[in-house]
């Protein structure tokens, strides 16, 4: 994924996450950062089993992995990876980064995660070794964190970064950054988006035609549509 072109090496970026299902704010987020960062490409990579939430709540990985490629499948700058899938037990993001890591040594990855995620980042397998191995972009509402760490990181993670006024973020003592990137705000969610599902109601312009066709198909999250 992250190769190099002469003496140009490519930017990837590494977007994980349930992705139940995907809608238009995790697309036009990753769109939006892949702009401002140069990224070749934003990979997809649905979790198989995510640590943080109840299976009872996520439909099966082969639907999800199916609405991710309608969804990205118009964008030449977006992919779809299943190394999560691949690999067995529960998907932790420090396992997946260090598959990349090791398949791309010399690459430049940067995760990509959202703010919510982000103040939760010390309950992740392994937190103080993630910033060693790839920079990090989180997605954030306008207004979000400029300047300084919200006081809710942890002191380990705070003690080892700095800000930057050049790079426009903070530094990590590995060298990889991490930026706070304001996005678009789409009032949207995976949550609201299956709660309307549940009821009936409609969810158009909330997730592409696409995969509204493919959840009305198989009769996803409740009522079809």
């Amino acid at each position: 994924m992250t190769i190099k072109a002469g003496s140009e090496e490519i930017k990837v970026g590494l977007f994980g996450g349930t992705f139940n299902p995907i809608h238009l704010g995790h697309l036009r987020g990753a769109e939006e950062v892949r702009e401002s960062f140069g990224l070749k490409t934003v990979a997809f990579i649905p979790a198989a089993i995510p640590p943080h939430k109840s299976l009872e709540e996520v439909v099966e990985v082969r639907h999800r992995l199916e609405m991710i490629r309608l969804a990205v499948t118009t964008n030449s700058s977006f992919s779809l990876s299943d190394v999560e899938i691949k690999r067995p037990g529960r998907s932790y993001s420090i396992d997946t980064i260090r598959h990349f890591r090791k398949e791309y040594p010399e690459g430049h990855l940067y995760f990509i995660l959202g703010g919510d995620a982000f103040t939760e980042i010390e309950t992740w397998k392994e937190f103080p070794s993630l910033f060693s191995l790839c920079n990090f972009i989180v997605m954030a509402r306008p207004g979000f964190w400029k300047t300084s760490l919200p006081a809710q990181l942890p002191e380990v993670l705070k003690q080892a970064l700095r800000y930057d006024r050049e790079v426009k973020g903070w530094i990590h003592s590995s060298g990889h950054t991490l930026h706070f990137q304001e996005i678009t705000f789409l009032d949207i969610s995976s949550t609201k988006v299956r709660e309307l599902l549940e009821r009936g109601e409609s969810v158009r312009y909330l997730i592409p035609g696409e995969v509204e066709t493919y959840i009305r198909r198989y009769g996803l999250y409740g009522k079809k549509l």
